[in-house]
């Protein structure tokens, strides 16, 4: 894959720059609403209360709604800009829901990257790190296992872009081997098997406290820019978006 296409992709994994004081606000913001997410599920408040803060969170979205422009897909929204060397836009893991800052969904997960280098004997890998808290139980103090599945889905999808070809998910497979607790840091580390035509093939393991509490394996299919680009057109044909 050419320079300039590998660069695209990695835009899409990775911030292309500092954040701005908007993205830093927009984190904050993000935070306060996971923050109300959890004391939402808990739910102890007494009817008063919880009529007269759900009346405050309407008047705050109401007041944001007009103020609040549609945003691109991340980093390669702007394809055609990114390829000439353009730079600025947000990452797609900014927003993403299972580990963008910016998506109150997220809990978030932070990524660290471990780049492959032949040279030097190092085999590259993507490491997640997550806190699941009260808003993602599943059996009684544990992590719903569906929220387990999509934590693997986004480190090995950032996983199989190491190659330099990446594409989107074939088939995930999750073997839980233990509970996995909530409001306990969990870290989940991926890498590359092996790579058939344009089959990736990816495996992680997720671990809290340095138990295994699942495995993963997860087939990923390459694609070109242009399939990419096709997405992005119906996706802002669909939202009414030109970018």
């Amino acid at each position: 894959m050419p320079e300039s296409d590998d660069r695209l992709f990695r835009g899409f994994h990775e911030r292309d720059s500092a954040k701005t004081e908007v993205d830093v606000a927009r984190d904050e913001l993000a935070d306060a609403v996971r923050a109300f997410h959890d004391l939402a599920v808990r739910g102890a408040a007494d009817v008063e209360h919880l009529r007269d803060a759900t009346q405050r969170v309407r008047a705050i979205a109401e007041h944001l709604n007009d103020k609040v422009a549609d945003e691109n897909y991340g980093a390669l929204g702007g394809l055609v800009d990114h390829m000439a060397g353009g730079a600025g836009r947000t990452s797609f893991l900014d927003r993403s829901p299972i580990s963008g800052s910016m998506n109150p969904i997220a809990a978030p997960m932070r990524m660290e990257i471990i780049r492959p280098d032949p040279s030097a004997g190092i085999e590259g890998s993507v490491t997640g790190r997550v806190t699941f808290g009260l808003a993602y139980e599943g059996p009684p103090g544990c992590v719903h296992g569906g929220f387990v599945a999509a934590a693997f889905d986004e480190v090995l999808g950032q996983t199989q872009s190491l190659t330099g070809e990446p594409g989107m998910t074939g088939e995930l497979v999750v073997r839980y081997k233990a509970p996995t607790p909530l409001h306990v840091e969990l870290v989940i580390t991926g890498r590359v098997v092996k790579i058939e035509g344009r089959k990736i093939y990816t495996h992680a393991t997720l671990t809290a406290d340095d138990k295994l509490c699942a495995e993963s394996e997860g087939l990923f299919i390459s694609m070109n820019k242009e399939v990419f680009a096709r997405l992005l057109r119906i996706r802002n044909g669909e939202s009414g978006n030109d970018r």
